[in-house]
């Protein structure tokens, strides 16, 4: 079993990688550009 900061520090990286991502991806809508790959809501499934 994993201790408590173990999966805190596994669920932080987990956020900010998803923040970058999403930010990336507003970042391409605001551009102009296509944002290309499946939806957000498609990959949570």
């Amino acid at each position: 079993m994993e201790s408590k900061d173990e999966r805190d520090a596994r669920r932080a990286a987990a956020l900010r990688a998803n923040l970058r991502r999403r930010k990336e991806q507003a970042r391409g809508v605001k551009d102009g550009m296509a944002v290309e790959g499946p939806s957000r809501d498609e990959e949570a499934q």
